[in-house]
């Protein structure tokens, strides 16, 4: 059995600043001097819970106060979601109209070919090649603030009649300057292989006969739409075997070429390092991207020894499959 060898995987390390909240939990149950609260507006925070552990003579589950957070042991986070979300936000609402006689504008666009789809219909998708983690914060500049809202002097009527008090108040878990880590990558064999054969349930589209070709190309010209002084190829074959299967069962499929998948990784890698998120009277943004083309078997390993990795490619790119 031959080997593969070549760039597997090219991962990264995200470092990014900001300011306030991006990322809300929402509202959450929490108790103060025998006070249930049920307004207070949470952060995500990595494992965090908003129970003591405790129970109360009758039972109950007793609450955390809302000021018994240790910002270092729960960090503030924004979820790989909504990193994604925002990454791909020109086109985030667009799988809404996909059906399977659009689904060729789906694969053609970085939507298809980067964030993946699912098409519950006809079941038709592609996985996408890209892993992000969350970006946890690592300064913990978190604080309880208490704030309260004024109405009218006119109390309104509950539906039992009573009177309403015209002033509430209400209290949030908010953040000062942020630092974000955080780490992805990005799979070649996901992303340089696009499957058109239901076989192994994983059909990008449903095609007839004759349309490979033709498809082939619509995802060839759309690559070259992204760096048009290159040439990357996207070959049809009615039968590509992953490497190292026993009875070599192929599926109707796509291939990229070198060019093709380095096009693609360098697309995604600009789209982490220009990403920012304004939003819920908070920001964030990218401010450096480390790069490792990882042609080793050890995952990740920009995790562990940053003087191991390759910031530029030593190799083409790993083939997977081939055509039978």
């Amino acid at each position: 059995m031959q080997k593969i060898t070549g760039i597997k995987s090219v991962d990264f390390k995200v470092v990014a600043y900001g300011y306030g909240v991006v990322n809300w939990n929402g509202p959450t149950t929490l108790q103060s001097d025998g006070r249930i609260i049920d307004n207070h507006s949470m952060p995500k925070l990595r494992g965090y819970t908003n129970l003591t552990g405790k129970e109360s003579d009758k039972g109950y589950k007793l609450k955390k106060d809302p000021s018994e957070i240790d910002f270092k042991q729960t960090p503030m986070y924004i979820s790989q979601n909504c990193i994604r979300h925002h990454m791909f936000r020109d086109q985030a609402y667009d799988l809404h109209y996909a059906k399977d006689k659009n689904l060729l504008s789906v694969l053609t666009s970085i939507t298809g070919l980067i964030r993946g789809y699912v098409v519950p219909a006809s079941q038709c998708k592609r996985t996408s090649p890209l892993l992000l983690e969350d970006f946890i914060d690592q300064l913990g500049n978190g604080n309880f603030e208490q704030m309260g809202r004024s109405g009218t002097k006119e109390k309104d009527k509950d539906d039992k009649g009573d009177d309403i008090a015209s002033n509430s108040f209400f209290s949030k878990t908010t953040f000062g300057e942020t630092e974000y880590l955080a780490y992805g990558s990005i799979s070649v064999e996901q992303l340089q292989f696009i499957s058109l054969d239901k076989k192994f349930d994983r059909a990008s589209m449903v095609i007839k006969e004759g349309e490979g070709g033709k498809i082939a190309q619509a995802v060839q010209d759309f690559i070259k739409s992204i760096d048009p002084n290159r040439n990357p190829k996207a070959v049809f074959h009615p039968n590509y075997v992953r490497s190292g299967t026993i009875f070599e069962e192929g599926e109707v499929g796509i291939l990229l070429d070198n060019e093709a998948t380095d096009i693609l990784v360098k697309e995604t890698l600009r789209m982490i390092e220009e990403l920012s998120i304004r939003q819920a009277k908070g920001y964030m943004y990218v401010d450096n991207l480390l790069v490792d083309y990882n042609d080793s078997n050890k995952m990740m390993r920009i995790k562990r020894n940053s003087t191991e990795i390759n910031e530029e490619p030593k190799s083409p790119y790993a083939i997977y499959f081939y055509a039978k």
